[in-house]
């Protein structure tokens, strides 16, 4: 039977990749986020998650604003890297898992989600900084990629990606297969790259929400997609990504790690790993 282990939030900047390209991750800008990545590589390596279930916004690579659809989910065999133009370096193929794919999209179609299905997808720096965080070598994972529009409006409503991270538990939950899945969030915390408050940053919104993560994400759906973007920033509505994370969990949750810290690159930069069981 599959069975989700855990689940991992972390931030996605590309300047963290350009870190991790360039071996600076311990020099004093840098050690206040990495530092808390030793803690959840060696609970990932005790708990040997199988498949890794992202739940990410893409940037432009794969989708851009005149085709940008509200849910994706890839069911490919291989996810690709591109260039981007942030100077990173291009990534080996990430490897997918079609069967288990196929039933979380089945699953979340029988649960009234209307979905984009991608049997080819290329995936940017949302995915691929994460992976690089959580497994700085070889990658022993297997990738199931569902892409949230965070970016062009209207978006969905911190409810309605609660549900969408339960129906993803359900789907795993009632797979024939053996199967230990990893749920990750990517993108955020608060921040705003352009206009007026470029630089905008929310501590106290952060910190309210990396909790609630931890205690109960509902109080999170109370927020509008306005009222996220007035508290998190316009770019900040990556938030999405960590509630849907949450919702996929059930039962028991305990901390791994948490970490907040800021700034990177005008990012508030966080960490927040939870172990179910």
């Amino acid at each position: 039977m599959a069975e989700i282990i855990g689940a991992v939030g972390t931030s996605h900047v590309p300047a963290i990749g350009g870190a991790i390209a360039r071996r600076v991750e311990d020099e004093p800008y840098w050690r206040p986020f990495f530092k808390a990545f030793p803690k959840v590589r060696r609970w990932l390596a005790e708990a040997r998650p199988d498949t890794v279930v992202m739940f990410y916004n893409d940037h432009g690579l794969n989708f851009f604003l005149d085709k940008m659809p509200t849910f994706a989910v890839g069911a490919a065999g291989e996810y690709r890297n591109a260039d981007e133009g942030w100077g990173l370096p291009v990534q080996h193929p990430l490897h997918g898992d079609p069967e288990l794919s196929w039933h979380v999209i089945e699953t979340l179609t029988a649960d009234g989600f209307d979905l984009t299905t991608c049997q080819e997808m290329q995936v940017d720096h949302a995915v691929v900084v994460p992976m690089q965080l959580l497994w700085p070598g070889e990658r022993p994972v297997r990738l199931i990629p569902v892409a949230i529009n965070t970016v062009q409006h209207p978006l969905p409503s911190a409810a309605r990606c609660l549900a969408l991270g339960r129906s993803v538990g359900r789907a795993v939950a009632t797979y024939g297969g053996d199967s230990r899945v990893l749920v990750v969030g990517s993108g955020g915390l608060s921040h705003q790259l352009d206009g007026a408050r470029a630089g905008f940053i929310n501590r106290v919104f952060d910190e309210m929400c990396l909790q609630a993560l931890v205690d109960g994400p509902e109080v999170l759906t109370r927020y509008s997609t306005a009222e996220l973007v007035e508290l998190a920033g316009t770019q900040g509505v990556e938030i999405l990504n960590w509630i849907a994370m949450r919702g996929a969990l059930s039962g028991r949750i305990g901390v791994v790690a948490k970490n907040y810290h800021i700034p990177i690159s005008n990012t508030a930069t966080g960490v927040l790993a939870l172990e179910t069981g």
